[in-house]
């Protein structure tokens, strides 16, 4: 069995959204088990990330997918702080060296920075010797019948992104959408890594992928009204 964990920290619950998004995306995937992860304030003890159980099933698992929230264009300090405690002895002896690797991060605002904190993520897994997957949908949201419900609607590849309004418990719909088929893309490309067993890459045209947003949205509204 391939194993997949989502290693993550969430203040307010957004970020939460998008690794259990994630989670979801990867227990879809025949042969592959995911578990999820969540780092908290009570695991950093004077500046120090401290949870020597929490690296060991990380120690165990064949792919990692990390998250956090982006503040002030950066990610936050609690999960700095893990990626910190991973120099040693885990940088030192190459324990995650070809795993796969995935990330994805939160913020209120519409860009706010998001990026700076996925590259923060990747160069953390290149450091630590893995193979980083990205996103592979094409943007959402960029012409004139885009919508908050698009996936990738905020056009992202190095990784998942959530946009979550400051009044507002999630993600929009597009976004934990878009989440959930990152899970789902990275326990594909995890278990043809471990296992060799293939899978079918979907290709779609600008046009059609439009289309398929459209077809969406008409869905979820549809499914709103009878609510």
């Amino acid at each position: 069995m391939v194993t997949i964990a989502v290693v993550f920290q969430s203040e307010r619950g957004h970020t939460k959204a998008l690794a259990e998004a994630i989670m979801k995306g990867i227990v879809q995937v025949p042969g592959v088990a995911g578990q999820i992860l969540e780092i908290t304030g009570k695991d950093v003890l004077e500046g120090r990330f401290r949870n020597q159980s929490l690296m060991e099933q990380l120690d165990a698992c064949d792919g990692i997918i990390f998250g956090c929230a982006t503040y002030m264009g950066s990610g936050s300090a609690i999960f700095k702080s893990f990626l910190e405690a991973a120099f040693r002895p885990h940088w030192l002896e190459q324990r995650w060296k070809d795993k796969i690797a995935a990330g994805f991060t939160n913020s209120a605002s519409q860009n706010g920075d998001k990026l700076s904190t996925l590259f923060q993520l990747m160069v953390f897994a290149m450091q630590m010797g893995m193979l980083w997957i990205g996103l592979s949908d094409l943007p959402g949201n960029n012409w004139s019948g885009g919508s908050r419900t698009d996936l990738n609607r905020l056009g992202t590849w190095v990784g998942a992104m959530g946009q979550s309004n400051a009044d507002e418990a999630t993600p929009s719909i597009g976004d934990i959408d878009t989440a959930e088929r990152l899970g789902h893309r990275v326990a594909l490309i995890c278990r043809r890594f471990c296992d060799g067993t293939e899978f079918a890459t979907e290709r779609l045209s600008e046009p059609e992928f439009r289309k398929r947003n459209l077809q969406r949205r008409d869905r979820l509204e549809i499914q709103q009204s009878s609510q």
